[in-house]
């Protein structure tokens, strides 16, 4: 399937003392780029809540951390669809040197759930981004 990238520039606040990345921070890198990739999509969460009454919660997160990214660096956070449920969205997504995609910092398989806003409990994604994101 398809790769989304967003560009992501390393702050001083997303560093440890040494000016590494913080690991945790990968994590919210890769978040960002889950969402662009659904606005670049046409999908925006807040109203998939208001209209289509769904939300998405991460259900599992396997990540390796793999080089140190540092400060005021630049990063492509990338997106990738590996496997689509009924209810649920599988990603794989990479942090690499935005010049050097073989400078891998970080590689992680993230499992989404797709859930009714109101019943907190699975629901199927909705058709129009089913079809999007197969297409």
């Amino acid at each position: 399937m398809k790769i989304f990238s967003l560009p992501i520039r390393v702050y001083y606040e997303d560093t440890d003392s040494g000016g590494v990345v913080y690991y945790a921070n990968y994590l919210k890198f890769m978040e960002r780029a889950r969402d662009e990739m659904l606005r670049a999509a046409g999908f925006e969460q807040d109203r998939l809540i208001f209209e289509e009454c769904v939300i998405f919660a991460v259900r599992s997160a396997t990540i390796d951390y793999l080089k140190p990214a540092r400060f005021n660096e630049l990063l492509m956070t990338t997106v990738q669809v590996q496997k689509l449920g009924k209810a649920s969205i599988v990603f794989l997504q990479e942090v690499h040197k935005a010049n050097d995609p073989d400078f891998v910092c970080a590689r992680a398989i993230i499992k989404i759930a797709c859930l009714d806003a109101n019943k907190m409990s699975p629901t199927p994604l909705p058709t129009a981004m089913l079809e999007c994101l197969t297409s």
